[in-house]
């Protein structure tokens, strides 16, 4: 018999279920059991005296274990599971769990060692939904409007990609490097011809980081296309996919975020505030007397980044907010620049960066002469080629997956919105 999910149930129709067992409750004339697969749940309830071959089948199996039923589901008002019970005919055990070595109260860091456990639970299990739902809705987006997905190499044989460490990985008789970014592959997509192209995939920073925000692997969402007039179309474009994107959650999950995470999805508004750099800074200092550190004029820090979420709330009504204008010494080098002036931005949401977006530097010469006026010389030499045999003005942004997942749900870190998360301190599991 094939099995159906749990929500898929239909009443009075001969079907096979399969789950793990929540809980398990044996009282003098009945046995009740909560079972819950990937859809939901839905009470078992088993008569001792007309169904006693199955209480045997459940000798010894506890909680966690995993188990095949057949049988009916029925209507009852008296079953608090949704109003529905499944009475079943035949069971048979898949395997018997051991006593689990944590629970809800164990530790971030505990709930981490055994990955595989901490999943089982729904609300962990909604994070994944919600955020297959968030990358396809961006993704259909961004088909629909003529964007190509491509899948980028992540080994590379240069160090240079960003101002980030990278991992060296011994390849055959040399050195290579885990990719901090897609970055100089979208850019010869673009000198390619493709136009519009975007890739979802993994990424690797060497950093000894150990904030709420920061891993050593991560999901990023990269995009770029061809034949824009400034960057102000690179932020349009960002905020359309960013809106694509929490329309669908909000579609689809909505409702269970409400009930499990007490938080609505907030679908914004075109289009997002816009400042320049400086004049954030007075904004910052008039209203909550905050001054830039000295390390950090030209650019943004944490303390900045969430004032600046504050601000926007409280002059805008917007949770979203581009920053505008930074300093040159603090962008890329292959970021165009106008009157000295990168031409680019960061995307603030809810108190922290998610984007850094721009225009790239598209003329040959001019980006030679940025890359050797940051001190790179033979590790981009490689890349410089994408631009000797014309390539058309274009821009681009990622978004980390994980970090916008952490801030829609209100997560207090990235180790619960990853799968298996990696940090300066875990290769395992």
């Amino acid at each position: 018999m094939k099995r159906v999910l749990i929500e898929e149930l239909k009443e009075n129709e001969e079907v096979k279920i399969s789950g793990f067992i929540e809980k398990i409750r044996d009282t003098k004339y009945m046995v009740f059991i909560i079972l819950r697969d990937i859809s939901g749940t839905i009470q078992v309830s088993i008569d001792k005296a007309t169904k006693p071959e199955l209480v045997e089948a459940l000798e010894g199996v506890i909680a966690e274990s995993v188990i095949a039923i057949t049988g009916v589901m029925v209507k009852s008002e008296y079953v608090k599971q949704g109003g529905r019970e499944f009475l079943p005919n035949t069971i048979e055990v898949l395997s018997k769990a051991e006593a689990l070595p944590i629970d809800e109260t164990a530790s971030i860091d505990t709930r981490m060692d055994y990955r595989w456990l901490d999943l089982r639970s729904e609300k962990n299990q909604l994070i994944f939904k919600v955020q297959t739902a968030l990358i396809n809705g961006m993704r259909n987006f961004l088909i629909n409007n003529n964007f190509l997905e491509i899948h980028t190499p992540k080994l590379i044989a240069t160090a240079s990609e960003s101002g980030s460490d990278v991992f060296e990985v011994k390849y055959f008789d040399r050195l290579a490097y885990l990719a901090q970014s897609p970055q100089f592959y979208k850019q010869m997509a673009m000198a390619s011809g493709l136009e519009r192209i975007f890739e979802v995939g993994p990424a690797f920073r060497a950093e000894n980081s150990n904030t709420n925000r920061h891993t050593t692997e991560f999901t990023s969402f990269d995009l770029e296309f061809s034949y824009i007039n400034d960057f102000t179309e690179v932020m349009d474009m960002e905020e359309a996919l960013i809106i694509a994107g929490l329309e669908e959650v909000k579609k689809l999950y909505g409702e269970k975020i409400k009930e499990i995470f007490g938080l609505e999805v907030i679908v914004p508004t075109k289009p997002f505030p816009r400042i320049k750099l400086n004049d954030l800074y007075q904004e910052l200092n008039k209203r909550y007397n905050y001054q830039v550190p000295e390390y950090d004029i030209g650019d943004m820090n944490a303390e900045a980044e969430k004032l600046t979420a504050r601000y926007a709330m409280e002059e805008y009504g917007h949770e979203f907010i581009f920053v505008t204008d930074f300093a040159k010494t603090k962008r890329a080098f292959y970021h165009m620049r106008k009157d000295d002036i990168p031409q680019g931005y960061d995307l603030i949401w809810r108190g922290t960066e998610i984007t850094t977006g721009a225009q790239r530097e598209h003329r040959f010469d001019i980006l030679a002469k940025q890359a050797k006026e940051k001190g790179l010389g033979k590790d981009v030499e490689f890349y410089l080629q994408f631009f000797k045999y014309g390539c058309p003005p274009h821009g681009g942004f990622a978004i980390g997956v994980d970090r916008l997942t952490m801030l829609l749900l209100g997560l207090p870190s990235l180790k619960e919105t990853m799968f298996l998360f990696r940090g300066p301190n875990r290769l395992t599991p």
